[in-house]
């Protein structure tokens, strides 16, 4: 540890470390649970430190990264990508395979800007008798589930999808679920949408699209926001609201009701509240949903991923037995004849004259060993594919069936469950499309038996026919079917019913059924049987398409249903800014946080908890503030509450100490914010000072707003006339040896922070002090 001599007793923070790095850091955040720092480099490379700066370990996702936030439990991490991917991360387990990657979902297409994960703080209690709202049956009935199968001849770590830690997602994953949290992401258009546990998208909003409610003269009037640009998003801690940082402009405002239009020209630095009480209201029924749902998808991706190394390894199989085999087409042309191979074992099957074309494949360009290899590929890739059927496809599926029947009868609690879009009609059609698929399965399982053991009676055959031509005793050898072996030699000989049945790419080949057979399956209609009778038609591939995407289709609805529930309750113009600024994304330091109210009931979406919100404002906003930090709390307290005047609002304006100008800041736990400020005179190369300062915001004079009835009033203009004016003698202050560039890092559980300087150093400060220094402090 460092520490400076002289006047240690006097400064308020202590330095831990000046530690050099080298890359300039563009994103840090600290783990809220533990001593992990996550930054993300200008090369958009990923470190995990810990508090003494040890590296755990380095990630590159290969695409710029754009945002980057924690999991409550600080378990796992979740990454915006420019591509509008969110990639989550494991961090127990990482430590040991370097940032496990556990899912990589894409619900924006352009770059993911900002991210916030919260979880609701009460325990998953139901409303009556307080025990557990839910528990997951599936384990009472079936055992873990399965995997996805590995690629023969894939080292574990070759494979994105698969390899040792997979355990640790479903570990992660249960964990996860103890408590509802909620993923809320950012993206460049405009669009915010929300994960339950990080993983399941629930609900998608884009603020262009919203009607903005504002307060007008004797009415309300209802604007559009244009050209905005997202900031950042919170989401309080009982996931009644989520707040919005953005800038833009409102024009066309219609006047409520006096249906009537008014111009507004409001370019510049907003506020929005968004009413997310939905998430609070319905937590236990979008609870199950999300696991059953979540859980579904993760098994999906194991029948495809079974489906495709079906795919590849008979393909594989069936190309070494053509390989073989071809060159008796060749012998034949070369011969002379217009027969075929079929025609030519057929031939040699029924007695005739062995032809010198075939006479000469079986004897010299096959032989007994290359029948020998054929078979162990063909028949022993039989076997493997009954293997991945019966451990990871089949049991995949089975649990499909049963996590579908759950969300069925979930579904028909009309009462609790239909609030949220969860369909029974269209639960019902992927819960037999879930069935249909296990019949699915049972009837590949019965083809491939039969065309393996084709295949074995095939090969038999040739070995005792190559032991007969070469005048060598066959006796030893296993015998064979002659009338299987003129079945496979005119229906399977030069088709691939197998292929067929499991490749994703020809699923949309029908497969041909008699129509007395078509007959008898809806006259089983009557009896219980599958409403659906064109499954005979379908193959496995194309069948597990039609469950998933009716899977898909019975889970829009309550995606769709939450989206339009979230809806935007307040607007707060902050600032003006010039037009073309809203419309580049420009930096500016904010902070959104939300405390415990301690003076107002525990009642959720009331006031149990006060937002602050804390922002720099740009100096080409107002002539006469410059150089200034707003602070406002209490935007939106009461969700229930349907006036559009902000009672509750307040707000300050601290003006920074001269000499110095704000990089970066954030508001920390206590009601306290910590401000990050350069020299003004430092020069281009770095060289200059700078300082932390800690503000209490508690002993600040906040001042009420009420809005204004003139939509082009900015709500900061009300205070300028009284501004506060923060003193370095009078703040808690640490002078740093660097000039600081953005972010600043601050742990609210560990109460310290980690300050980049402009010439590629790292410093982390101490922010509380120890109990008993202060005591002895005190004494002297």
């Amino acid at each position: 540890m460092e520490s400076e001599e002289g006047e240690e007793s006097s400064i308020p923070f202590q330095l831990q470390f000046d530690k050099p790095i080298p890359f300039q850091i563009k994103i840090a955040e600290w783990n809220p649970e533990k001593d992990l720092l996550a930054m993300v480099t200008e090369d958009s490379k990923i470190l995990l430190h810990r508090f003494n700066w040890q590296r755990l370990w380095t990630i590159s996702p290969g695409r710029p990264v754009t945002s980057l936030c924690w999991r409550p439990d600080g378990k796992a991490i979740a990454v915006g990508l420019e591509d509008g991917t969110i990639a989550l991360h494991d961090v127990e387990a990482s430590f040991r395979l370097n940032g496990k990657l556990l899912r990589s979902l894409k619900p924006h297409d352009v770059a993911v800007v900002c991210l916030n994960w919260e979880e609701d703080g009460e325990s998953n209690t139901d409303e009556i008798g307080k025990v557990s709202a839910y528990e997951d049956r599936t384990s009472r009935f079936f055992p873990p589930a399965p995997r996805a199968p590995k690629m023969p001849g894939v080292v574990a770590g070759d494979s994105s999808f698969m390899d040792d830690g997979e355990d640790s997602l479903a570990e992660l994953s249960n964990a996860s679920f103890r408590k509802f949290n909620v993923l809320c992401s950012g993206d460049r258009d405009g669009s915010i949408c929300f994960n339950i546990f990080g993983i399941f998208q629930i609900g998608k909003i884009n603020i262009h699209e919203l009607s903005v409610p504002v307060a007008y003269l004797d009415g309300h009037a209802s604007c559009k926001l244009f050209n905005a640009t997202i900031y950042k998003v919170a989401l309080s801690k009982d996931l009644c609201r989520l707040v919005v940082m953005c800038t833009g402009e409102f024009r066309d405002c219609d006047i409520e009701p006096k249906e009537e239009k008014l111009n507004v020209d409001l370019h510049g630095l907003h506020c929005l509240a968004m009413d997310t009480s939905i998430f609070w209201k319905r937590k236990y029924e979008l609870h199950q949903v999300a696991q059953q749902a979540s859980n579904i998808e993760d098994l999906t991706e194991v029948i495809r991923e079974s489906l495709s190394v079906m795919s590849k390894q008979w393909a594989d199989a069936m190309k070494t037995f053509h390989d073989k085999f071809h060159s008796l087409s060749t012998l034949i042309t070369d011969n002379g004849l217009e027969s075929s191979p079929q025609e030519e074992f057929l031939s040699l099957l029924g007695g005739a004259r062995i032809s010198p074309a075939l006479n000469q494949f079986l004897v010299n360009s096959l032989g007994e060993v290359g029948v020998k290899r054929v078979l162990k590929s063909v028949c022993g890739t039989g076997k493997e594919l009954q293997l991945v059927v019966l451990d990871h496809l089949q049991p995949a599926a089975e649990i499909i069936g049963f996590r579908m029947g759950e969300l069925r009868g979930l579904s028909r609690w009309r009462a609790r469950y239909q609030g949220i879009g969860l369909d029974e009609r269209l639960l019902d059609e992927a819960t037999e499309n879930a069935g249909l698929l296990l019949v699915q399965v049972q009837r590949f399982m019965m083809v491939l038996s039969s065309v393996v053991q084709q295949f074995s009676n095939f090969f038999n055959w040739l070995l005792k026919s190559i032991k007969y031509l070469m005048q060598e005793p066959n006796d030893q050898l296993m015998s064979y079917n002659s009338e299987l072996l003129v079945v496979f030699l005119k229906f399977l000989y030069d088709q691939d019913p197998v292929k067929d049945l499991v490749d994703l790419s020809e699923a949309d080949d029908d497969i041909e059924i008699d129509i007395k057979t078509i007959e008898r399956v809806r006259q089983l209609i009557q009896f219980g049987g599958f409403s659906d009778t064109d499954f005979l038609r379908r193959t496995l591939a194309k069948e597990f398409q039609h469950m998933e995407s009716s899977f898909k289709r019975a889970l829009l609805m309550p995606f769709t249903t939450i989206s339009r529930k979230i809806s935007c309750m307040k607007l707060l113009p902050l600032c003006p800014l010039q037009l073309s600024t809203t419309q580049t994304r420009i930096t500016i330091p904010m902070s959104i946080s939300f405390y415990k109210n301690e003076l107002c009931a525990d009642t959720p979406c009331e006031s149990g908890y006060t937002d602050y919100i804390s922002f720099q404002v740009p100096d080409e906003a107002f002539p006469d503030i410059q150089n200034c930090i707003g602070i406002a709390k209490g935007f939106k307290q009461n969700s229930n509450n349907q006036s559009n005047d902000y009672t509750s609002l307040e707000a300050v304006l601290l003006s920074v100490p001269n000499g110095y100008h704000c990089v970066d800041l954030s508001l920390y736990k206590d009601k306290e914010l910590v401000l990050l400020m350069n020299e003004t005179s430092a020069n281009s190369e770095g060289s200059g000072e700078a300082c932390m300062m800690v503000v209490q915001t508690g002993d600040l004079p906040f001042i009420s707003i009420s809005r204004s009835s003139c939509l082009n009033q900015w709500e900061l203009e009300d205070l300028k006339s009284s501004i506060v004016y923060l003193e370095m003698e009078n703040e808690k202050v640490r002078k740093v040896p660097h000039s600081t560039i953005a972010p600043l890092a601050v742990s609210a559980s560990r109460g310290v922070a980690c300050v980049f300087a402009e010439r590629r150093r790292a410093l982390v400060y101490i922010l509380e002090e120890d109990e008993d220094e202060e005591e002895v402090s005190e004494d002297k």
